[in-house]
């Protein structure tokens, strides 16, 4: 490792998620963790719990979940790529990623929550519809 990480025996988990690049701010690391989108060894933890050289993380960011074990500790936030030398993500889970990705992208044109606001048009032809149909 270079200086950029600290060596210690344990670093809270929000603190950790932040210098690991998973979350841009440290208050949002703490919501997610509060939020129950990290798992760490399999149970949920607060904030505060303290993260070791070898535990399992499971980090829900949107659609995507990052199955990572942790293989150096540090916290304070550095370049991306000294934040990559935190933790290795297991075949499954990028494999998993890359697929729900490619899913993504090919429902992209076909979703039509994904086009943005409607024009003009789109919207009069809304309220024409839910007019017929007695929606209003």
């Amino acid at each position: 490792m270079t200086d950029k990480v600290t060596v210690h025996e344990s670093v809270r988990i929000d603190k950790w998620l932040w210098a690991a690049r998973f979350f841009k701010t440290r208050s949002i690391a703490t919501d997610a963790v509060e939020g129950g989108k990290i798992k760490l060894n399999g149970e949920r933890p607060k904030p505060a719990k303290a993260v070791k050289v070898g535990d399992r993380l499971e980090v829900r960011s949107g659609p995507f979940t990052f199955a990572i074990a942790v293989l150096a500790l540090s916290d304070k936030r550095g370049p991306a790529t000294e934040a990559a030398k935190l933790y290795a993500e297991s075949e499954e889970s990028q494999a998993g990623r890359r697929v729900l990705a490619d899913q993504l992208r090919a429902d992209a044109g076909t979703n039509p929550l994904l086009r943005g606001r409607p024009t003009k048009k789109a919207r009069r032809d809304i309220i024409r519809f839910n007019d017929d149909h007695g929606k209003s």
